[in-house]
């Protein structure tokens, strides 16, 4: 994973909400409604955490008609744990 990356997934998670949004998708599939449930935000708040969470691939999107799907994107999530292991 290039430095590039590595930076883009910190500056994501260095928002509190994001963290909480990563935790939450990581158990399972959950589309934007169940998302927005868990927290005190609007829609387009919500909107642009995942734009976020997706533009640094720490999470899928898969679109069915109107609804959006998010899940964690194990890929990118193991290559920057090892990335953080590497610094102990």
């Amino acid at each position: 994973m290039k430095i590039e990356e590595i930076s883009k997934i910190s500056k994501a998670l260095s928002e509190p909400k994001r963290v909480e949004i990563t935790l939450l998708t990581s158990k399972k599939k959950m589309c934007a409604n169940n998302i927005l449930e868990k927290f005190d935000i609007t829609q387009p708040t919500l909107s642009h955490h995942m734009k976020q969470l997706t533009d640094c691939k720490l999470m899928n999107v898969k679109r069915d008609g109107k609804m959006c799907y998010y899940s964690i994107n194990q890929n990118t999530l193991n290559e920057y744990i090892e990335f953080l292991e590497k610094m102990k």
